[in-house]
């Protein structure tokens, strides 16, 4: 019984953060954490505050250019093994944005196990970017294959994980970037050194990093400094790349004095 009300249960989108621009022209899919293994129905609460916080950075961010930001609920908590139930939910979430607003870019946003959904799911045709944050990744070892990459080409990544981080193994995630970097070269990663699985002590700078990213993936922003030089370096210059403290602080600065 439990199995068969799982089967029926959808994914679905959320309200859009913010007034949802009237003609949208780019949209940012916030895939959150969950579980190796579980059925369950996803609590509110994996939506975490954090999570919900650069949503609503980034939609006051992207406002006049047209961007609107949605997290996806999934069917249930876990990644289940090879049903990969949170990359199928997140497939769907891109296609129901094209059904819903066209054809316009969409950068994959996911912390946790949503990284690695967003990293399975980037090779959908409407993505053009993916954000992994502290992505959840198998153990190499225990792996019957290693995680993909060729569906990254073409598209723009970002990887952001903190060295302190017991969760989720940073270096799994640089040998991912790394692998990905050799089939395409706009692949970049960002280590923040002494922070945890939720990167709560530098958030100001990993969201600014975040906004930065999707403002130039989606609409053309010229990137901040740090992140033309990671995208630019060969490995593993940049696929170790230091995120500075006060990262944004001067782009913020610049901002109110105009």
């Amino acid at each position: 019984m439990a199995e068969h009300s799982t089967s029926l249960r959808r994914a679905r989108l959320g309200r859009a953060f913010g007034p949802e621009p009237t003609a949208v022209s780019g949209v940012v899919l916030l895939l959150p954490g969950g579980e190796e293994t579980s059925s369950r129905r996803p609590s509110p609460l994996r939506t975490t505050t954090s999570l919900r916080t650069l949503g609503r950075r980034l939609a006051r961010a992207g406002q006049s250019e047209g961007l609107a930001v949605h997290v996806v609920h999934y069917r249930c908590r876990g990644w289940n093994g090879s049903a990969a139930l949170p990359f199928h939910d997140a497939l769907w979430a891109a296609d129901e944005v094209v059904r819903r607003y066209g054809d316009v870019p969409v950068c994959l946003a996911g912390v946790d196990m949503g990284g690695r959904a967003a990293l399975h799911a980037g090779g959908h045709e409407a993505v053009n970017s993916v954000l992994a944050l502290a992505p959840w990744l198998p153990e190499e070892d225990m792996a019957a294959e290693p995680e993909p990459v060729k569906q990254l080409a073409g598209r723009q990544v970002l990887i952001v994980h903190g060295t302190n981080d017991q969760r989720t193994d940073p270096e799994l995630s640089f040998r991912l970037a790394a692998r990905a970097k050799k089939a395409n070269r706009d692949v970049c990663r960002f280590e923040v050194h002494s922070a945890g699985h939720t990167l709560h002590s530098h958030r100001a700078e990993v969201h600014a990093l975040a906004e930065d990213f999707t403002l130039g993936t989606l609409f053309g922003h010229r990137f901040a400094r740090p992140v033309e030089d990671a995208l630019a370096a060969p490995p593993p210059l940049g696929l170790r790349m230091p995120l500075a403290a006060g990262f944004g602080e001067r782009k913020k600065k610049a901002t109110r004095k105009r």
